[in-house]
């Protein structure tokens, strides 16, 4: 089976789960999006305490020319501490990685990109060893990538799954113009009844999945070295009890923790694992 990442939200979720769970992916402030957990460049020491788990540092931010020093510094930095890798968007980072010598990986962390061997492949070849699999793709087509890449795979298994990135602060935008006051941390979007949680901080904002994304039953038969749970917006103790499923399932009871994590929430589907990702143009004509 794979192991088992989480994208914790905080530092007492790690401290609940670290027994449960293989490693984590934790962001660094001001260097990420779509993490739930971004700590601090001076707060690294705490990855001491995680030294005997696969640690994954996630900087996916479209880097600026007066980031590129500062990411330089760190990613020298990080090579003090037990991390598996640094996972990355902008491929500034990966040309500021190939001038060093550091003893961790890359993952390459694209997105809606990481959708075909041939691309994956062509970093592989660049000296990225990792590739975080798009949540756009299908089982069948996992399985496909995982059989022509020598390249170490992620993928998403639960949770809330990231749709939209923009550096723009649309929220806090809106709520300026129309001189509105709204301190919520997570606000929400309506559109064609459904509900989309929308994220604005200092890196931008981020639009989440409608649905929960519950993959349980097609994780037996997807071959990839991690597979990964995500904890935004979900409650630790249900949390936990999804990491314990994840970590027990089998083709005899995969049907049944299937249908339990389906009943412990009301928005919860299979994303594109059993369905290939089709848009069509809506034609307003009448």
């Amino acid at each position: 089976m794979s192991k088992i990442l989480t994208i914790p939200s905080n530092i007492d979720e790690i401290e609940k789960t670290k027994e449960l769970v293989d490693g984590f992916i934790i962001g660094i402030e001001d260097l990420c999006v779509n993490i739930n957990m971004c700590i601090k460049e001076d707060n690294l020491s705490m990855l001491n305490d995680l030294a005997n788990k696969d640690i994954f540092i996630c900087m996916n931010k479209n880097l600026h020319n007066n980031d590129l020093e500062s990411v330089k510094k760190l990613l020298i930095k990080l090579n003090n501490y037990n991390i598996k890798g640094v996972l990355y968007y902008d491929v500034g980072l990966l040309n500021i990685y190939k001038s060093l010598i550091l003893n961790y990986d890359l993952v390459c962390f694209q997105e809606h990109l990481t959708t075909n061997y041939n691309t994956i492949n062509y970093w592989y070849d660049h000296g990225v060893k990792y590739t975080y699999l798009s949540s756009d793709i299908t089982q069948e087509e996992i399985t496909t990538i995982s059989k022509n890449t020598k390249s170490k795979l992620m993928v998403n298994m639960f949770g809330y799954l990231p749709m939209f990135v923009s550096k723009r602060h649309i929220v806090k935008n809106y709520l300026d113009y129309f001189n509105l006051n709204d301190d919520s941390k997570i606000n929400y979007i309506e559109k064609e009844g459904k509900i989309y949680p929308i994220v604005d901080n200092a890196t931008g904002t981020s639009v989440y999945s409608n649905n929960i994304l519950n993959g349980i039953k097609f994780y037996i038969n997807i071959g990839v070295e991690y597979i990964v749970l995500n904890s935004f917006q979900i409650d630790l103790d249900k949390f936990i009890e999804i990491i314990n499923m994840f970590r027990n399932v089998n083709r005899h009871n995969a049907l049944e923790y299937n249908d339990k994590i389906n009943s412990m929430f009301t928005n919860v589907d299979n994303g594109f694992l059993n369905i290939k990702t089709i848009y069509k143009v809506k034609n307003n004509e009448k």
